[in-house]
């Protein structure tokens, strides 16, 4: 049987407006039986999260009823640690800010990361690092750090255990689109869908991640959850990270 992933990033930094959009699509997802993995970043431009706050109460209750939560980098900046990097490692940006960390530096950032979750209450034993792109150094010190399992672009992996292959889809305006917009956009939404049914088709792990900012275009949430239900049309199973690997800790 097919498995079906729907992850959402980006609420750290987001608005009210986006958590209650995030809210609302996360209500879809129950009516069809589908649980939701948060990608929480801990920091923000406004500061760390703290426990208390609407979007930790708001995550830690849907945590509760089913949901699933994976550590999603630690601030995003651009310039990670500063100092270490020189000109022999490439720099990095927002989007991937675990692209191209040594494995010292990575476990600073995670070891500073998971404090920060701690505080809030959340806690969790999974990661996805940001862009999706994880470097050897990062996979190394999640090792370290007794981290269960990884997520990243074409992968799902335990740490020291068995690799999922399967690529993430996604809204990203990277991907290869071309024309008028609001015709990409459709083509966009097509393709994710039918992406989404030949993976639940061949018995394989249909990963479905949207953005907080994709919840701001009523047509991104339409094909997102028109992916959803096809993928479930063709058998997918809607599942969290934690139960691909029996071992993985549950979040908390």
């Amino acid at each position: 049987m097919s498995t079906l992933l729907v992850s959402l990033s980006g609420l750290t930094d987001s608005d009210d407006a986006d958590r209650a959009r995030a809210a609302a699509f996360a209500a879809e997802l129950d009516r069809r039986g589908v649980p939701l993995t948060h990608l929480v970043q801990p920091k923000g431009p406004d500061g760390p999260l703290r426990r208390g706050d609407d979007l930790v109460r708001w995550i830690a209750g849907r945590v509760r009823a089913g949901d699933d939560l994976l550590l999603h980098g630690f601030d995003h900046t651009s310039d990670p640690v500063g100092a270490w990097q020189n000109g022999s490692v490439p720099r990095i940006g927002r989007r991937t800010e675990f692209g191209a960390l040594p494995r010292h530096e990575a476990g600073l950032r995670l070891t500073g990361a998971r404090r920060i979750l701690l505080a809030t209450g959340l806690s969790t034993d999974g990661f996805a690092p940001p862009g999706w792109i994880a470097s050897d150094g990062t996979l190394d010190a999640l090792a370290d750090l007794g981290f269960g399992l990884c997520a990243d672009e074409t992968t799902v992996r335990a740490t020291g255990g068995p690799v999922l292959h399967a690529r993430v889809l996604t809204f990203r305006a990277s991907e290869p689109w071309r024309g008028e917009r609001r015709a990409g956009e459709r083509r966009r939404g097509r393709a994710l869908e039918q992406q989404a049914v030949r993976t639940a088709e061949r018995g394989g792990l249909v990963r479905l991640a949207l953005r907080a900012k994709d919840l701001r275009r009523e047509h991104r949430v339409e094909a997102a959850l028109a992916a959803v239900d096809a993928a479930r049309g063709a058998g997918a199973a809607g599942a969290v990270h934690r139960t691909l690997f029996p071992a993985a800790a549950p979040a908390a």
